[in-house]
């Protein structure tokens, strides 16, 4: 599943010439054309990552309140390796783009830990490039901008160690300037270390976010130094306040004159028509190596609100003068909206409340890994606005850039988290290890980098963290609300608890919205003994399922459900901690003041496959008994106490993005006004004619009549705190199941399930037919075993052959089956209860079509082309 660079480009991405900047700021994507390999040099020493620490906190000064010890004297770690080296000949590395993750590149190792994934991402990794600089460059500034490296980076320029950071889920910058020769050939080299035990799910490995090169002049804007509020807003004015900072690097003073405009945004960001507004100039005169802050307000008149219906945009330009040149300008984009979370009442944007209909996310796209790409991150977005969702939790890390970007464009709501842990560990080898001294400049640089996102409505400094029960908990937590209030007065600050005593022993006061994980039974009481303290379910349900896979007896004990490694699809298992989806909904509905929910999760991710883990202790899963016994059958059978899954049961869609049951139940609850109604289990039961086999109906409607080969099985009715209709005594026999859906007395929705016949052939739809010939938009393609009816074979596992005629590659394929360790990267596989999935790219500059076909012994083939956009 390699990402390569075209041949003919290959000389160009080997060493890029960048040119003089045509205008003051000048920002190129620097992803292409980068040689990789994995691990040290031979015979190397090992490094252990907090050696790095006193040169790489030197560079991250800027976000800190005391300026840290300089360096010792002498080389810096990694200095003396041939890999860091300017003349080290890498002619041998693999040549790639990023981004990059070397982990989900490899096969499923099954002695790997399925908590990460069974993936190898942990080790070291070393990424380099060179870079021309023509002598023109002198006395401007370039800087290196890395939006995420995992992890315990460290940047070589020309031999020389200038920067990196410990933690990986940070966007951070090195300022290349000083070591940069113009007019020669530069080196630049990045080293990573994954340490094993410091991660609970997969984290990836590698350069795994895009990385850009920034040319500025000397006098400019430090990176993060614009931030931009809207602190009066109403239908017909908002007040713009812009806070933008100005830095001189040139070694003499400087007079120069800021002045701010704001215009409309399009669908990207960029400014468009003319200037809504326009501030005065204001004049400085900045001493070499100074800096300074200046502070501007606009007035909007009749403002185009950004709101989750109408995501509409404004650019902020910041332009920087000397005389008549222009020496920076920048453009921010940003919303103007009202936001306030309330104690009695939930959630308000723009003065009315909105519900948060919610889902946690991982950072891992599936079968792409943690490597970041805008159409794949796009394409769950879409399917989760399609299941209702307004609103995302970024667990448990700050999230890549471009993902602010889609969910400012599209509407989406964002509770924006960054730690997992604090002082304690969870992890031998976790963030606990930097917290102290790296804290600080991660707080600041998360909150600089995605204040000015309208999408973000509340930062949370962290998840289900040790101090929750910890007499030092509250000062801590303290201390980085206060850090977040100091870089974002704007917004509130929460973190999300699984103890029960957070709400009461004095941790819920350093935080301005309480989160509470898995405890809907908990609201009433935390809100009488906190009335004036805004409260929501910061991550709930987390029930399990693996999508069309059915056990029988149907039961409600959350502890059965479970066989060969599968979990029911009836919606109705979850690990004693959780709850399913409807004792969640009777929570929220019957206690407005919640302001919503964030479920765990929106779709499957890589590792944590609860209930299944990886060791003989997690037979404690499996409830006593014969399942248990089945399940230890099994391991001995494998020769080994190691459970196959390597993703998890959590997601309401699976990994590969197809729609779980889940989907429908949450559509049903969180779009009522869609007329929908939804059957499950499938109805290929040969095995179980003559046997009971309850039947389930998700619907927006609140009642519904079931019909079995047209006999009517009974109508009924939601009752009050009731969410899925069900027919439990249903007898099986072939045939088809229709359920016809009423609202308010009337015909609602219609929805039908058979009995198939034989798989006969093969299915493909592509998401898009057309996609852009850029090496990076993706065509996400399904493919269905079907009967000669058309009709999805909903238990058919059949193995199927994928191979793409033309300019473009197939660069992963999966199911969604969390025991299937097929590699990503591999062309054929099982279809699961019927589908499977290839991701397909045009090669760069690609002009004609490219063919995608599946084929299956014994079935009829079938093709689909994507053509260039």
């Amino acid at each position: 599943m390699s990402i390569s660079a075209p041949l003919p480009l290959l000389a160009a991405l080997l060493a890029l010439s960048i040119s003089p900047p045509a205008q003051a700021r000048e920002r190129l994507d620097w992803s292409a054309g980068w040689r990789f390999t994995q691990g040290d040099p031979a015979g190397a020493p090992v490094i252990p990552a907090q050696d790095f620490k006193p040169w790489l906190l030197a560079t991250a000064a800027p976000l800190l309140a005391a300026v840290p010890p300089a360096p010792p004297a002498g080389p810096a770690p990694g200095e003396a390796l041939a890999y860091a080296r300017p003349e080290f000949d890498d002619a041998g590395w693999r040549l790639l783009n990023l981004p990059h993750d070397w982990g989900v590149e490899s096969a499923f190792v099954q002695a790997l830990p399925g908590e990460t994934g069974k993936l190898p991402w942990q080790g070291v990794g070393w990424y380099r490039k060179r870079l021309a600089l023509p002598a023109v460059g002198a006395g401007q500034r370039t800087v290196l901008e890395i939006d995420g490296a995992l992890a315990n980076s460290a940047v070589y320029c020309n031999g020389r160690l200038v920067g990196g950071w410990p933690y990986g889920y940070t966007s951070f910058q090195v300022d290349l300037t000083g070591c940069l020769k113009p007019g020669a050939d530069n080196s630049l080299a990045i080293r990573l270390d994954n340490p094993p035990n410091s991660s609970r799910w997969y984290p990836g490995g590698g350069l795994y976010r895009h990385v850009w090169l920034t040319r500025t002049d000397a006098v400019h804007v430090p990176a993060g130094q614009v931030f931009v509020r809207t602190p009066e807003v109403s239908a017909e004015r908002a007040v713009v306040a812009v806070r933008a900072a100005v830095a001189n690097a040139s070694g003499a003073p400087v007079k120069v004159s800021v002045g701010v405009e704001v215009y409309r945004a399009d669908a990207q960001g960029r400014p468009v028509g003319a200037a809504l507004a326009r501030s005065r100039e204001q004049a400085r005169t900045l001493k070499a190596g100074a800096r300074t802050s200046l502070d501007f307000d606009l007035q909007l008149t009749q403002p185009a609100l950004w709101d989750v219906g109408s995501p509409q945009r404004h650019v902020a330009v910041v332009t920087v003068r000397q005389g008549n040149a222009v020496r920076d300008r920048v453009e921010t984009p940003f919303g103007v909206r009202r936001i306030a979370f309330t104690a009695d009442d939930g959630f308000h944007l723009n003065g009315r409340r909105v519900d948060l209909k919610g889902v946690c996310m991982h950072h891992d796209l599936g079968a792409l890994g943690a490597a970041f790409n805008v159409r794949a991150a796009e394409r769950q977005l879409e399917l989760l606005r399609e299941m209702g969702v307004n609103a995302i939790r970024t667990s448990h890390n700050p999230p890549a850039p471009e993902l602010l970007e889609l969910t400012d464009r599209m509407g989406m709501l964002v509770v924006d988290e960054l730690f997992d842990t604090w002082t304690q560990a969870k992890k031998r080898q976790d963030y606990h290890q930097h917290f102290a001294d790296w804290s600080e400049a991660d707080l600041r640089a998360w909150v600089r980098r995605d204040r000015n996102h309208p999408s973000v409505i509340l930062w949370s400094t962290g998840n289900e963290i040790h101090e929750l029960g910890r007499a030092d908990g509250p000062a801590v937590s303290t201390r980085l609300a206060e850090l977040v209030k100091r870089e974002d007065p704007t917004r509130l600050v929460s973190a999300a608890a699984h103890v029960l005593q957070a709400g009461y022993n004095g941790f819920q006061k350093t935080v301005d919205v309480f989160g509470y994980n898995y405890k809907p039974k908990e609201y009433a009481k935390f809100h009488a003994a906190n009335p004036a303290q805004p409260l929501y379910g910061s991550e709930t349900a987390s029930t399990v399922s693996s999508r069309g896979e059915y056990v029988f007896p149907v039961s409600d004990d959350p502890k059965l459900g479970r066989a060969n490694f599968q979990v029911s699809s009836y919606d109705l298992v979850a690990p004693p901690w959780a709850t399913t989806p409807d004792a969640e909904f009777r929570a929220q509905d019957q206690q407005r003041f919640v302001a919503g929910e964030f479920v765990w999760t929106g779709f499957d991710y890589l590792g944590e496959p609860t209930p299944f883990n990886d060791d003989a202790t997690n037979l404690l899963n499996f409830p006593a008994g014969e399942e248990r016994e089945r399940a230890k059958e099994e391991l001995a059978r494998l020769g080994k106490l190691q459970l196959p899954s390597r993703s998890s049961y959590f997601g309401i869609l699976d990994l590969a993005g197809f729609k779980k049951d889940r989907f429908y139940l949450y559509q049903a609850h969180w779009r009522p006004e869609l007329p929908m109604a939804h059957i499950l289990p499938h109805w290929n039961w040969p095995e179980r004619v003559g046997q009971v086999t309850p039947v389930h109906v998700y619907t927006s409607g609140d009642e519904a009549e079931l019909f079995l080969n047209g006999r009517s099985l009974g109508r009924k009715a939601k009752a009050a705190g009731e969410y899925r209709l069900r027919w439990d005594d249903v007898v099986y026999e072939p045939g088809e199941l229709l359920v016809v859906a009423y609202k308010a007395g009337k015909e609602w929705a219609r929805s039908r399930v058979a009995t198939t016949g034989p798989a006969e052939g093969l299915q493909l739809a592509a998401d898009r037919v057309a996609i852009t010939a850029d090496g990076r938009d993706l065509a996400f393609v399904t493919a269905t075993v079907a009967d000669a009816a058309g009709q999805a074979v909903p238990r058919s596992k059949r193995k199927l052959s994928f191979t793409l005629d033309g300019p473009g590659e197939i660069v992963a394929t999966d199911n969604g089956d969390a025991t299937d360790p097929t590699a990503f990267g591999a062309t054929e596989r099982k279809a699961f209860n019927a589908l499977a999935l290839a991701i397909v790219k045009l090669k760069p500059g690609a002009t004609g079509p490219v063919t995608l076909r599946v084929s299956s012994d014994g079935l009829k083939p079938a093709e689909v082309v994507i053509r260039p956009r």
